[in-house]
């Protein structure tokens, strides 16, 4: 587990607002804290993941959490709502078809501070 000031040592190399934005809202927050991890680490530490996968590795949650970027392989067959940093076109077309919902890890800090009903895709 990272410690604020370490998350905060590492946030002074990042370039991009929305995602230094996001990361501080995460830091903030206990139940968010995990998200801030991931972010504030390196790019390479992050989850790109296909519909596919996402598919497979959500069960039941109504949210699912990626600390990364949705991919557009695959289908998705689940009613979700799907978070994450950031979406592939034609995976946002594809989640849109299918009735889901997309927001990025900021709006739903906003509207969900204390995660519930969230899994943190790792």
């Amino acid at each position: 587990m990272k410690t604020k000031s370490k998350i905060e040592k590492q946030l002074q190399r990042k370039t991009n607002s929305i995602l230094v934005e996001t990361i501080i809202a995460c830091k903030k927050n206990k139940a968010w804290f995990k998200v801030a991890e991931i972010l504030s680490g390196p790019r390479r530490n992050r989850i790109n993941i296909n519909l596919e996968g996402l598919n497979e590795k959500i069960k039941d949650e109504k949210i699912a959490v990626v600390p990364g970027k949705i991919l557009s392989q695959g289908e998705l067959d689940k009613k979700i709502k799907i978070v994450a940093l950031g979406f592939s076109e034609k995976a946002k077309e594809k989640i849109k078809k299918f009735g889901n919902e997309t927001l990025t890890i900021l709006e739903e800090i906003k509207k969900n501070p204390e995660a519930k009903g969230v899994k943190i895709l790792k």
